[in-house]
Parts: C-alpha cells; structure tokens; sequence
C-alpha cells in the first residue's frame, strides 16, 4: 500500500521517545535499524529466537510486531501487537501497525475500528491522510459486498487551436482532375477557438456473489466553442456488463453504446455517429504492483445520412502496468490492433487495418498533487484508393497530452492540461495539426 513507509517512521520516532534508556540495548537498537533500512526479514530473524524470554517486553513486542507485519506474517504480527496493547493501550504506533495487519488479513471491520482510533489521537497531517487512504480502500472492499450508485459533474474551459482537424492548407491539387489546384472553403481549413465543456454521468455496481457482479453507467459530454459552433460537439455514452473475480484474475464483459453529435441544433434529432458494440477482458494482478491485461472490441459504426461509411470494427490488445517504489510512479503500457471492415460494396476505401501503442506515465508526487503524460500512435493503412487523390490512404497519427491533478478536497478534482494531435497523411487534406489547453474541474459524488 502506498505510504506504509510513512507508518514506519511514525512508528519507529514515538517509539524512540518511549523507550527508556535501560531498554535501549543493542539487540533492539540493530533490530529498529534493520526496520528502518527496509530489511524486516533481518529484523525478524533477530527477534524472534528471543521471543520465548522477551515476549511481554512492549519494546520488543512492539518490534517483533513490525517485523513480522513487514514480512507478511499478519496474524504473528496481531499476537505481538496485542501484547504491546495490554499493557500500553494508548501506543498509537501499537495500533497503526495492527490495524495494518487486520487490513492484511481482510478483518475490514476490526482494521477500520483500530484506523479510526488512531486518528482520534494527535498524529502528523501525512499519517492522518495516509489512514483516510487506508479507510478508502476499506471503504471500496465493503462496497464491492453491496450495490453502490456513484455520480460526478464536470465543467471546463480551454482552446483549440483546430476545431474542426482540418489541414492548415488553403489549395490543394486533385489528381483525378488532372492536377487541377483547388481553393479549399472556410469551413475546410482548421479553425481556433475557445471552448467551454460541461458533463456528468452516473454508475452502479451490483454484486451477486463475492466474485460475480453486474456494473453499468450513463456519462454525457458537451463541447460549445465560442464562435464555431458548426463543429461544437456532444456525446453520451451508455454500458452495462458483468465482472467476475477470482484470487488475481478478473473477466469482464460488457456491452456499449456512444452517439456523437457535431453541431446539431435540434435537440440531438440525429447522430453524426453511432456505435454500439462488445468488450471482453481478462486482467491479471502479478502483486500489488504488476498487472497485465488482454482485450478484445467489436463496434457496429453507423453514419445516419452516410450509409457509405458504416463498418464494423475489430480491435484486441494487451496492456502491462507497474508501479514503482510505494505506488507514487505508476507506469502504463499498451498495443493492440485491428481492422475496419466497410459495409458497403465498392467503397474500399472506407475500411482500414489499424494497429498501434499507447504509453502512460503518472507521478504522485504528494498526498494531493500529481503529474500525468499519456502518448500513443496509431497507423491506419486503407483498402484501396481514393476517388479523388488516386492513392490508398495511409495516415499516422500521433497523440501527447501532458497535466497535473489537483485535489484540493475528498472528490474534488482540478486537472489542467495539455495536449497535442499529428496526422500525417499521403493524402493532404487528411494532414492536420491539433493543440489543446484546457482547466477541467470534476466532483465526484
């Protein structure tokens, strides 16, 4: 868990206050040094030869304890920190540790009792934001055992400096016209604006047994700009599935559905886009720190007034998380691939084979503040050639986004950012460029 470090300093300073000189003696002082360098297995290996004469010593109880809780002997680590509690039943540090180990052991509502009596007393600001970080995954187990409703709303506001991801070009030669150059019309060259963004959305989980669960939710998202409001956009999406859960592995399987609208002033009368589709996924947990996953997609894409353009679409992939040290930098990378297949006969140039990666960095650098980068690219190679440009369309695309969250309270969550957008394209009007600055204010309910 993240920070236990920090349970460990705390621990170990009070304990040096308490101790008297006359305790103080070697084996204890090399035993709190081994704690203190991380090597809880030394340690333990120290105490517990000893443990038939200095059992009862809260000193070394107290020790002993820790080491054993360091070492994932969870329920020895309970028997030497009770005895540390018999005779010091206010040692702060005596129940941070054992509330640790009931954790461990899944005895939530015990853990939860002990968290919640070390916080009545006069700990440090990080330890006491460390054991709220404890009661929320406390929190998160018992919810998993009943069904739960989450909300959240969304406002934000930022710049674009390509609304529309068009090309920067104003002319362009057409081959199927002999070459003949073009002038492209306004609303066919890229466009800068400011926007403003507003959404929310809502979620349940329902489980029906310890592994098996049903989860669904409901999100909306709207885009106005400023002044190009033909290319303002707004979406909602819709899903509902089934999570199964066993020791470290997880299978889920859910059903989707997204409609995108792009300026479509009559109270969303028709769609720009429609997908409706299937997700499966397997997710491994190595440990606390490694995860793997694999995944398979369908979507049916469909384009009312633009039949021409629906495809099903078929995409799987893998990804692998690590987090480093306690959890305060978290890695995330991902590949995957797939295929656009059109539904039409005689527009090749529709469907496409995909393949691509996604890479993602986050570093929470203190209790309330972290830094993000996400980065992906994705090769789109089309099936055969343009009517107008006589090629088959090939395109890659580069995204980059880069920000930092801030959460100044529980559920609250402000997140400026950055992000970048690069189609290369033998095709010219499909190349464009796109940045984006944006503040996003998000509470969650």
């Amino acid at each position: 868990m993240p920070n236990l470090k920090r349970f460990a300093l705390f621990s170990t300073l009070l304990l040096v206050i308490s101790l008297s000189a006359s305790a103080a003696d070697d084996l204890l002082l090399k035993a709190k040094q081994q704690l203190d360098n991380g090597d809880a297995q030394g340690a333990y290996n120290l105490l517990i030869p000893l443990q038939s004469a200095r059992a009862g010593n809260p000193e070394y109880d107290f020790l002993l304890g820790s080491a054993a809780l360091g070492i994932g002997k969870n329920t020895e680590a309970v028997f030497a920190l009770e005895r540390v509690l018999a005779v010091q039943p206010n040692s702060a540090p005596a129940r941070a540790q054992i509330a640790r180990a009931y954790f461990n052991l899944k005895e939530t509502e015990t853990a939860k009792r002990e968290f919640e009596n070390v916080k009545k007393q006069d700990v440090p600001p990080e330890i006491s934001a460390t054991i709220d970080r404890f009661l929320d995954a406390i929190a998160r187990v018992e919810e998993a055992e009943r069904t739960t409703i989450r909300g959240f709303i969304e406002v934000g506001a930022g710049w674009d400096s390509n609304v529309n991801s068009a090309t920067a070009d104003g002319q362009v030669a057409v081959p199927s016209f002999g070459g003949t150059i073009f002038s492209l019309a306004p609303a066919s060259q890229e466009q800068e604006d400011a926007f403003i963004s507003f959404g929310g959305g809502v979620s349940f989980t329902h489980p029906f047994s310890k592994r098996l669960s049903m989860f669904g939710g409901l999100a909306y998202q709207n885009k106005n700009n400023v002044n190009e409001t033909d290319f303002s956009t707004y979406y909602y999406d819709a899903n509902l599935g089934i999570a199964y859960r066993r020791d470290r592995d997880t299978f889920t399987l859910g059903a989707q559905y997204n409609s995108f609208f792009v300026d479509n002033p009559q109270l969303y009368s028709e769609a720009y886009r429609n997908a409706s589709g299937l997700t499966g996924q397997w997710q491994h947990d190595f440990d606390s720190r490694n995860q793997v996953s694999f995944f398979g997609q369908y979507s049916n894409l469909e384009y009312p007034g633009q039949d021409v353009r629906n495809a099903d679409r078929y995409v799987g992939g893998a990804g692998y998380a690590h987090a480093f040290g306690r959890g305060t930098f978290i890695t995330y990378l991902g590949v995957y691939g797939g295929v656009e297949d059109e539904k039409e006969d005689g527009v090749p140039q529709f469907g496409h084979d995909l393949y691509g990666a996604r890479i993602g960095l986050q570093w929470n650098v203190v209790e309330k503040f972290a830094l993000f980068f996400n980065g992906s690219a994705e090769r789109r190679e089309y099936g055969g050639p343009d009517p107008f440009f006589l090629v088959d369309r090939e395109d890659t695309q580069y995204n980059a986004s880069a920000g930092m969250i801030f959460v100044p309270k529980k559920g609250l969550r402000i997140t400026p950012q950055a992000s970048w957008t690069n189609n290369e394209s033998n095709i010219p009007i499909n190349e464009f460029d796109r940045i984006v600055y944006q503040v996003t204010l998000r509470y969650d309910m």
